[in-house]
């Protein structure tokens, strides 16, 4: 079970796939992940284990009956508490909704369910997304799994959490002013904002319409990738949503070449004040690019 959690989604869906492992094992060796460190990174305001469960159950069934699945089915994804949810409460990190159990699905986790993926439960947040650190939730403090004294970030810091704790190997985020991507910098993780209208808003609380955007987190980027063409593409529920095909990322992420690729760089970036562990790792990001022929 140990195996399981270290394993990426992209190993997960192959080992399934190939019928190494079944999905109701894999949610079981998350859920005991979740019982067994949650307690001090809290990352998770509802585990929905009962339903998890029984669709692991649902998707081992299909695949035995020679479904044809797609590469979420029986995978576990942690949810943003911002996405409405039938049969998990949705709080958005604020007691004013409290137990609140929405009518109504919003159109990613729909996705998800139909892609046969496990929402396993409900992530932390900073109350309404406002702010930077989960510190903010009206149900208490997230913990970076890193470092349990630090934060984890924000306001998708109980999903960048719970992917750095393997309890998760897939989570959801909204990302308005950097929600997605600082909180998975800070943790360690991989988290993308796609381009706006390019992932259905309908169904998610909103901070600012305008700007918020949901997206996947990862360990890979690979998996976030798998995640994104999921969850992504034209919803006519969402008035600013791109009527478009969702772009081949997963292909790009297996085969992509980075060559010719010019990137800048904020010159701030090099800037007094970060710590050498993070500039080490910048260069040495910056070097593989450059000998993969980008320039940076």
């Amino acid at each position: 079970m140990d195996e399981l959690i270290t394993m990426t989604a992209a190993e997960l869906s192959a080992a399934m796939a190939a019928g190494d492992v079944s999905a109701a094992d894999v949610t079981e060796a998350h859920l005991d992940r979740i019982a067994a460190v949650d307690d001090r990174v809290k990352a998770f305001l509802h585990v929905a284990a009962d339903d998890a469960r029984a669709r692991a159950r649902e998707v081992d069934a299909r695949r035995k009956a020679g479904e044809p699945l797609g590469p979420l089915a029986g995978v576990p994804v942690a949810v943003k508490d911002l996405f409405t949810t039938i049969g998990m409460p949705t709080t958005c990190g604020s007691k004013i909704l409290g137990d609140w159990h929405p009518p109504y699905e919003s159109t990613i986790t729909q996705r998800l369910r139909n892609a046969g993926a496990i929402l396993i439960g409900k992530t932390n947040m900073d109350e309404f997304a406002m702010g930077s650190s989960t510190e903010n939730s009206g149900f208490g403090p997230s913990h970076n799994p890193w470092d349990l004294a630090k934060v984890p970030g924000g306001s998708s810091g109980g999903s960048a959490a719970a992917v750095a704790a393997h309890m998760a190997p897939l989570a959801l985020g909204t990302d308005t002013g950097g929600s997605i991507r600082q909180p998975a910098a800070v943790c360690g993780i991989v988290g993308t904002k796609p381009t706006y209208g390019g992932s259905s808003r309908y169904g998610v609380v909103a901070f600012a319409s305008s700007l918020d955007t949901p997206g996947p987190l990862g360990r890979t980027v690979l998996d976030t990738a798998l995640l994104h063409e999921v969850m992504s593409g034209h919803d006519p529920m969402d008035s600013t949503s791109i009527n478009a095909p969702v772009p081949p990322v997963v292909e790009a992420a297996r085969h992509g070449d980075v060559a010719g690729l010019r990137i800048g760089v904020v010159t701030e970036f090099a800037g007094d004040g970060y710590q050498p562990g993070v500039m080490a790792r910048f260069t040495e990001a910056v070097e593989l690019l450059e000998s993969l022929g980008a320039k940076v």
